[in-house]
């Protein structure tokens, strides 16, 4: 089962990761918290908040909003590809198809946006 996880620290930093965490783990509670990929809309336009700078790094990128001073760890480069193209593509699933997510891996970077919406890192973008 693919899932994303995600852990809060002392400083509010928040990691998002599209690596598969096991059945057993997630029955356990020990993997995925936080939104579920059922509960994020991938056909719908999505966007970067505009408070939100993006560095990339080797093993992704970090995000931090300067409204809600969080802090964010995109643990991979596909992922960073994906919230980059968000406001150039008319959906979050025509993003992560030209980041070249493949369909099984479709669920677990929908949980991992789901969280990033749910930590205000992205959101809805209005169509014109």
């Amino acid at each position: 089962m693919l899932s994303c996880w995600w852990k809060r620290c002392r400083s509010t930093a928040c990691a998002v990761s599209t690596e598969a965490v096991s059945t057993q783990a997630v029955l356990a509670g020990g993997g995925a918290s936080g939104p579920r990929a059922g509960s994020f809309d991938l056909d719908r336009p999505w966007q970067l908040h505009p408070q939100v700078s993006v560095r990339p790094e080797r093993f992704g990128a970090l995000l931090y909003h300067f409204g809600t001073r969080r802090l964010s760890f995109l643990k991979s480069p596909a992922l960073l590809t994906v919230v980059t193209t968000l406001g150039e593509t008319p959906s979050a699933r025509d993003a992560c198809r030209q980041a070249g997510v493949t369909e099984a891996e479709l669920p677990a970077y929908a949980a991992a946006l789901a969280t990033l919406a749910s930590s205000q890192m992205i959101r809805a973008r209005e169509t014109s």
